[in-house]
């Protein structure tokens, strides 16, 4: 079974996006008027291979025999049994091979998340005085999931994911298959029709 993790705040903005651009293609193409609605189409293209290439396509996904890293650009197939090491700071670090790296696009860390976190931790880790409380009680499962990411970020715990599943890979003494890595022909797509936009309105 496949596991993605992404910005879901990146993806939604993304979708939305494209829903507006749709709405004015359509109206430029129902009104068009020359090189005007020309412009405004190759503008419009631009900045959605810009959104497509940032925002939709980033995925880190896990498999059942690899970690599959979607990029703006390229797609990285990384069998669990080749990861070496696994480092989170403002992005997830997959080292692998001989001095390679894989960075990941999503889930990432920012400050003022790891900021949070570190308060979450903090609060979490604090003894608590009195006899009566003025929190909710939470449940063993809610407890456990608390302290679990008490101090991480959502990026960190993927991080963690990535090594246990590693680890488990070369405890099993399993082959590790070639890395593949491969251009995202998609996103090339995308970019190839907003520059044919582009020269199209500059060239008429």
């Amino acid at each position: 079974m496949k596991q993605a993790y992404r910005s879901k705040f990146a993806f939604v903005l993304g979708w939305v996006w494209v829903a507006f651009v749709a709405l004015n293609v359509w109206d430029l193409i129902a009104r068009y008027n020359g090189k005007p609605s020309l412009v405004a189409l190759a503008v419009l293209a631009a900045l959605t291979a810009l959104v497509y290439v940032i925002a939709l396509r980033p995925v880190t996904l896990f498999t059942e025999d690899a970690l599959v890293g979607r990029n703006p650009l390229r797609t990285t197939v990384l069998p669990w049994a080749a990861i070496d090491e696994v480092t989170v700071s403002h992005s997830i670090n997959v080292h692998h091979g001989d001095g390679q790296l894989l960075r990941l696009w999503t889930p990432v860390s920012t400050a003022r998340e790891r900021a949070k976190a570190q308060r979450r931790g903090a609060a979490a880790a604090a003894p608590r005085r009195g006899r009566l409380r003025t929190e909710p009680v939470l449940s063993k499962a809610e407890q456990a999931a608390q302290e679990a990411f008490a101090g991480k970020t959502h990026a960190d715990w993927v991080g963690e994911q990535i090594t246990d599943r590693a680890e488990s890979a070369r405890r099993r003494a399993q082959e590790a298959a070639p890395v593949r890595v491969r251009w995202a022909y998609d996103s090339l797509a995308v970019v190839a029709v907003a520059v044919a936009l582009l020269v199209a309105a500059i060239v008429g």
